[in-house]
């Protein structure tokens, strides 16, 4: 047991056990409540939620009515539990500081400067989740769920995921890191 424990707490996994049990949970989810895994939409359902409050005539429309309701959807509970379950995990592990600019690759390359790397997260996360409606699902609702029930765009998707991926690291490191 106590083995268990402390592979529970250790500051990473293997990348094929932590896949092996994300598939199991999501196959997990799909058999026992018939629902898929997706984080992108809470977003939007949050959105609506605002949007009711400071704008109710823009938020009567046929998107936040059906497509994205507004309100406290089982998305939104999932974004709380990844959430609270890094910040658990980084507890757990001893890993958890609180940093303006988290990431040492950055600070080599683009300097220490907080503005700068607080924008470029904000715009990033704009342009993610802008993809990931043209795209038909982010990571986990496409990628994830839909490759759990072996839907052709999951596949394609990944693809288009690690290529970009490749391709912006490469545009934005080049040989320097």
């Amino acid at each position: 047991m106590r083995r268990i424990i402390d592979w529970l707490r250790a500051p990473s996994w293997s990348p094929y056990a932590a896949g092996a049990g994300l598939g199991l949970l999501s196959i997990g989810a799909l058999l026992f409540t018939d629902r898929l895994f997706g984080a992108s939409g809470a977003f939007e359902n949050m959105a609506g939620s605002l949007m009711q409050v400071f704008a109710p005539a823009l938020a009567d429309n046929m998107y936040w009515n059906f497509v994205m309701p507004a309100g406290f959807s089982i998305g939104v509970m999932m974004l709380i539990g990844i959430a609270l379950g890094s910040f658990l995990s980084a507890l757990s592990s001893g890993t958890f500081k609180l940093r303006r600019v988290s990431d040492d690759q950055w600070r080599a390359m683009f300097g220490p400067g907080v503005a700068k790397r607080w924008a470029t997260l904000f715009f990033g996360a704009i342009l993610i989740e802008y993809g990931a409606g043209i795209a038909g699902g982010c990571t986990s609702g496409l990628a994830i769920s839909g490759g759990v029930q072996l839907a052709p765009a999951a596949y394609l998707f990944i693809v288009g995921m690690f290529a970009s991926g490749i391709i912006t690291a490469w545009l934005v490191y080049g040989k320097r890191y």
